[in-house]
């Protein structure tokens, strides 16, 4: 029986058994010999260091830092969540590096698309200030008290923005599925810096685009400089295979007026875009064999050369006006199409920030809160382009781990309603504490993440009125539609509920605390953690998405806690089944058995001796069920 180990998942050591998979001679007594790998792929060690490389102070800390492992856990806050027991949606309070690394084991690969909206480099401190030697601890300080800008103690403010976000995206790199996408907006004090530390990650080649989002209406006229900054940018980027779904197709211009047996088109231009001189070829008059008329060669030419063309009029597909002086054009059919979608364009043509301002006082009865919130209408679009692969998979993981104003959470819940999708969103804020000064917290919100989660209730509660007023309406055509996922799971960051070792040197000589070291490391769960906390810290830890349903059932006279994707009702929905209580019995381990669950799991100090311990091995032995220690 082994035991839980506490850590988040060791993304180094993962990478490193990939490749002794794949070039086992390039490890010598257990370590990568870089040159032999290098050497294996044709790239040979010379002594020219004037290569293209993209380096600033601190990038080499942030390997070390988004590989670190993370030994806190995620505890679930019901009283905060919406429909807790059902949902699929998570909100999660916490630094967004922790997170990103306890998220790996059972989201890893699982993600279909990441919108972030990072933090802009103003020149100021950065909340998000990783500390390398206890993370946990350091996140709990800097949370504990108002966040303020010192210009002053930054210095480097291109070098701190990129060692932020550098380790931050390439754990949320692990996350996306092969075919998934990312979607980052920046303004043009970093956009350089993004792509460069884009392409490193995801690689240049899956740079699927920059856009431009037009997010002021009006020019700035308090610009000191003259130029009114109007715009911002959306990068993205894929994983493997991924690609944005594209912009729909108009069909209403298609139809079949003369009942081609070739099914519906439309009419489309034939014109060229070269000279005579360029391309003679294509510079030829076109004559209907019909009726003999002669139509001239337009100035640039054709688009076809004669012989192709001569096959469109055989086969019926050019269409010739009546008028001599008209231009022939050719019949594009749907069967032609390549797919439902022509490319989408660049240029975000969609609402100004002013929407996101309005509805944000919209929800908040007229208060501002967010200076710079990004509106549903920008976000909702790039969900719709980033959520759909392939084989149509409409319950896709939404990430947004700069959650800020929650527009994300707004975004997906909205659509899901409009297109009858089943995208399910995590987002993950740290719970920025508000200025004392400031309206939120005056109104009672203490942090950022409080305005967040608050703002998820209210549009929820609206969008599902709404739903629930047309699901009424169509519900007397027997057309009724699927309740939407309005609702959330609330998780916090903190320290595991699994005791570690307290190795801080005792200065005072004093043996009694080295004792009660001993008594808590005997003490493997911490006394004032809950059964959720811990169920939910098995499930994180041992890989399985924090949305499953968790079902309270009593076996024998133990309480347990069923994991499942559905509510424990048979043998068959039991995926893990935890047992918290203390003295478990053999008869304890077979009547958990009885339930045939993949994996039970249970404390080791919970059981009764030794001997109910080594006949529960037995029993484990003979049922085939896995049993994991905490």
């Amino acid at each position: 029986m082994d035991k839980v180990n506490g850590m988040s998942m060791d993304i180094e050591q993962n990478e490193r058994d990939k490749l002794q998979v794949l070039f086992p001679q390039c490890f010598k007594e257990g370590k990568l010999d870089i040159d032999m790998l290098l050497n294996l792929c044709g790239e040979y060690i010379d002594e020219d260091f004037e290569k293209y490389k993209f380096e600033w102070k601190g990038k080499a800390e942030c390997f070390r830092i988004a590989g670190k492992r993370s030994t806190g856990t995620l505890r679930p806050a019901p009283d905060e969540s919406v429909d807790f027991d059902t949902t699929k949606n998570l909100y999660i309070e916490g630094d967004n590096l922790e997170v990103l690394k306890l998220l790996q084991t059972a989201y890893f690969r699982k993600v279909k698309m990441i919108y972030i909206d990072p933090p802009y480099n103003t020149g100021n401190d950065f909340v998000y200030n990783d500390d390398f030697s206890d993370p946990i601890a350091h996140y709990k300080e800097i949370t504990s008290q108002a966040t303020k800008s010192n210009p002053e103690s930054m210095g480097r403010f291109h070098t701190a923005w990129l060692n932020m976000m550098y380790p931050r995206l390439r754990l949320a790199a692990n996350l996306l599925r092969d075919d998934g996408v990312i979607f980052i907006s920046i303004d043009d004090t970093e956009f350089e810096n993004l792509k460069k530390l884009c392409n490193e990650i995801f690689g240049e080649e899956n740079h699927l685009g920059t856009f431009i989002w037009k997010r002021r209406q009006m020019v700035d006229s308090r610009s000191k400089t003259g130029v009114s900054s109007d715009h911002e940018y959306v990068v993205c980027y894929s994983k493997y295979d991924g690609r944005i779904r594209g912009k729909s197709t108009d069909m209403s211009k298609y139809g079949n007026p003369d009942n081609d047996p070739k099914g519906d088109w439309m009419s489309a231009d034939m014109t060229g875009l070269a000279t005579a001189s360029q391309r003679p070829n294509l510079h030829y008059d076109l004559t209907n064999p019909a009726t003999g008329i002669t139509y001239p060669c337009p100035p640039t030419g054709w688009r076809y050369e004669k012989s192709r063309m001569d096959n469109l009029i055989a086969d019926g597909e050019v269409i010739f006006p009546k008028d001599p002086k008209g231009r022939p054009r050719r019949k594009k059919y749907v069967k032609d199409l390549s797919g439902e979608f022509a490319g989408f364009s660049t240029v975000l043509d969609t609402v100004y920030n002013t929407q996101a301002t309005r509805e944000l006082r919209t929800i908040f009865d007229d208060k501002e809160y967010f200076d710079f919130p990004k509106p549903v209408d920008l976000i909702k679009m790039l969900v719709q382009q980033g959520s759909v692969a392939a084989d149509e998979d409409d319950s896709a993981i939404i990430l947004d781990f700069f959650s800020g104003s929650a527009t994300t959470a707004h975004a997906v819940m909205q659509l899901n309603t409009e297109d009858g999708g089943n995208r399910r969103f995590i987002l993950v804020q740290l719970p920025e504490v508000n200025a004392e000064k400031s309206d939120a917290h005056k109104d009672g919100y203490s942090s950022i993440a409080e305005i967040g989660k608050e703002r998820i209730r209210r549009a929820g509660l609206k969008i599902q009125s709404e739903h629930e007023a047309n699901n009424t309406q169509l519900s007397v055509d027997g057309n009724e539609q699927a309740p939407i996922d309005v609702g959330f799971r609330v998780f916090k960051l903190d320290t595991s509920n699994l005791h570690a070792w307290d190795g801080t040197p005792i200065n005072d000589g004093n043996t009694q605390t080295l004792w009660e070291r001993f008594d808590a490391r005997e003490k493997t769960i911490k006394r004032d953690r809950s059964d959720l906390d811990m169920v939910f810290e098995v499930m994180l830890k041992m890989g399985i998405h924090l949305d499953y349903v968790v079902s309270e059932i009593t076996v024998g006279n133990r309480k347990c806690y069923s994991i499942g994707e559905r509510p424990f009702e048979s043998s068959q929905d039991c995926m893990i089944l935890v047992c918290l209580d203390f003295g478990i019995t053999p008869e304890d381990i077979t009547a958990f058995c009885d339930l045939a669950p993949a994996k039970i799991i249970a404390a080791e100090e919970a059981f009764e001796d030794s001997t109910a311990m080594s006949n529960a091995h037995y029993i484990l032995r003979d049922r085939d069920i896995e049993m994991k220690l905490l």
